[in-house]
Parts: C-alpha cells; sequence; structure tokens
C-alpha cells in the first residue's frame, strides 16, 4: 500500500529570500503611491485661482460699502453728539449761575435773620415738588419766583439733553462696531485672495479682470480737451475730474485725493462738478434718474452685480472709469467685463 506523504515545501535560500522580499517591498510602495495619488488633491489651474481672487474682491467690495456706509454714519452720529454736548455745557452753565444768584441773596437774608420760606426752597433737592406742596412760588419775590421757576425748567431741559446724549453715545457705539466688523471682513477677504495670487506664478498673478488701455492725462484738464462728448457741462467735469485720477491706486474707504474706492471715486468726480452724491454704491444708485444701458451718456454712474457693490463713471463708447479693486489703480474698462446692474444720472 503506497504511503501519501505531503511534498515537502522547500526552504527559501538567502538570494531567493532577498528577491521576494523585494518585490513585496515594491509592490507596496507601487500600492502606497497609488493610494496618495488616488487622494491628492489636483493643485488648481490659474484660471480657478483667479475666479476665486475675482470673488473674494466682490466680497470685498460688499464689505468695503457696508464700511463706508458706516464711517459716514458714524461721523454723522459724533457731530450730533458734540452738539448735545455744548447744548449741555450751556444748560449746566445756566444752572449754575442760576443757583448762584439765589445763593446771594440767600446769605443775605441770612444774615438779616431768619431766611424767608422762598430761600429755604433753595436748600431743597427738589425745588419743584417743594414749591407744588408748600406753594412758596406766590409769596416768593417776583425777582426770585422768575429765578427759581426758570431753574427747574433749566435742570428738566438739562436732563433731557443728558438722556438724548446717552441715546445718542449707545447707537455711535454700535455704528462703530459694526464699522469694526466691516473693517475685518475687508482685510480677511483681500488677505485671503493675496495668499491666492502668491500661489501663481508672477505672469499669471493679474486678476481675471483685464486693464483696457489708457493715457493719464494732466490734472482737471479742461472738459474741451477731453476725448468724449458730454452732454452737458457738469457731466463733463465729472468725467474730467475722473480722468485726472487715472492711474491712482485703489484703497479702501478712501475718498482721494491720493486714492480712492470705487464710490468715493464717483463722488469725488461729481463733487468737483457742484453735485453732491451719497458715499456708498447702494444710496448712489438712487441719487439721479435711472436709465437703461442703452441710453448712457459720459457721466453716468454704472453699477455693477445683485449686490450692487461696484460702480464707476461712464465715458462713452462702452468704457467707464472705475477704481477695481486693491493692487489694480484707476483705470479705463468695459463695461461689460462686471455684471450690470443698473445705472443713474446725477444731473
Amino acid at each position: 500500500m503506497a504511503s501519501h506523504r505531503k511534498p515537502k515545501r522547500r526552504a527559501l535560500t538567502g538570494a531567493t529570500a532577498r528577491t521576494a522580499a523585494t518585490f513585496v517591498i515594491a509592490g507596496a510602495g507601487a500600492a502606497s503611491a497609488l493610494t496618495d495619488t488616488g487622494h491628492a488633491a489636483p493643485k488648481p489651474a490659474p484660471e480657478q485661482v483667479k475666479s476665486k481672487v475675482d470673488a473674494l474682491y466682490q466680497q470685498a467690495e460688499q464689505a468695503t460699502q457696508k464700511y463706508d456706509a458706516a464711517k459716514t454714519l458714524a461721523g454723522a452720529e459724533r457731530g450730533e453728539l458734540a452738539v448735545l454736548q455744548d447744548e449741555l455745557a450751556h444748560r449746566t452753565q445756566q444752572i449754575n449761575e442760576s443757583r448762584d444768584r439765589l445763593g446771594t441773596v440767600a446769605a443775605a437774608q441770612y444774615r438779616s435773620g431768619d431766611p424767608a420760606p422762598a430761600m429755604r426752597l433753595l436748600l431743597s433737592s427738589r425745588p419743584d415738588q417743594y414749591l407744588e406742596q408748600a406753594g412758596m412760588l406766590q409769596r416768593a419775590g417776583r425777582s426770585q419766583a422768575a429765578t427759581l421757576g426758570g431753574l427747574t425748567t433749566q435742570e428738566r431741559q438739562a436732563q433731557a439733553l443728558r438722556d438724548q446724549a446717552s441715546r445718542k453715545l449707545t447707537t455711535l457705539q454700535a455704528t462703530e462696531h459694526e464699522l469694526a466688523v466691516s473693517r475685518q471682513t475687508v482685510t480677511a477677504e483681500l488677505d485671503h485672495a493675496r495668499e491666492l495670487l502668491g500661489q501663481l506664478p508672477p505672469s499669471q498673478a493679474a486678476t481675471s479682470r483685464p486693464a483696457a488701455p489708457h493715457t493719464p492725462v494732466a490734472a482737471h484738464p479742461a472738459p474741451v480737451a477731453l476725448p468724449v462728448h458730454a452732454p452737458n457741462s457738469r457731466a463733463a467735469q465729472a468725467v474730467a475730474f475722473a480722468h485726472a485720477q487715472l492711474g491712482k491706486p485703489y484703497v479702501w474707504g478712501a475718498t482721494g485725493p491720493n486714492s480712492y474706492d470705487c464710490s468715493g471715486l464717483t463722488q469725488a468726480a461729481w463733487s468737483a462738478a457742484g453735485v453732491s452724491l451719497p458715499r456708498t454704491t447702494y444710496s448712489q444708485i438712487n441719487a439721479g434718474a435711472r436709465i437703461s444701458q442703452d441710453q448712457l451718456q459720459p457721466g453716468d454712474l454704472v453699477f455693477f452685480y445683485s449686490s450692487i457693490s461696484h460702480v464707476g463713471l461712464y465715458i462713452g463708447d462702452g468704457q467707464m472709469i472705475h477704481a477695481p479693486h486693491p493692487g489694480a489703480p484707476v483705470r479705463v474698462s468695459p463695461v461689460s467685463e462686471m455684471p450690470f446692474a443698473g445705472a443713474t444720472r446725477p444731473a
């Protein structure tokens, strides 16, 4: 009967073992490389980076307009608070003068004997209440009664001013908080945009909004020297001023004369023409007659994006002068480079 024995396994020699190990390590390395390649995030294309940067600039522009609005409001509120504080100081001086006059009369009467009831009124912490309860006003002299009545009125007015100033201060503090938040938002968006641009080669670091060629002209040129035909003298002056700003840097929150943001430029241009525009794009779009894109004339304000976060000054032939964003100076660009949202004719 034949015995069935299992064949013996051959032991691996040193050379064979090393060869096998080499294949195992190589296979594992290849598998690992495939796995890493499968999970590695692809590097974004320059066009994707530029698109993201443009989106960040748009978000920064929205925050900039909120910053501009809060800054304007805070300035007005500070002015109102200063007026209230000046008025309160004036009222306080009047009260002190009234008290001094009453004190002089009371001292004289005290030296001559028992103070009159009207003078005891001066010692009361609530002159109006004392007068009502004791009926002293009729027994006081005419001059003293007028002084006491005036003192009571002045104290009520002073307290009303204190209350009003306190409310105004609370409002101002809320506005300044909004101002700080908008400032942080703008700064964060612009920092992120700069980081993304830093990932691109220098030759591709420009944003996707191209600059149209332009030739800077002398400051405040005469309207007749402009290469456009404005419909009236004020529009011509606004366009002339905008031309004189070509090449100046964009700085968010700036209104000139050395730098501008988008609404700061249009505000300054029309101010040079004698027309006062509000500070932000949200307000400027309502600061004149609304017109359609096919009705545009030099001097009109053109607005972009559904959020109305950017504005330029139309100069004809489908072109505008605007302050685009940080890193891009005031320049001439086609109106078609951004989503058109509306137009306004200030004059």
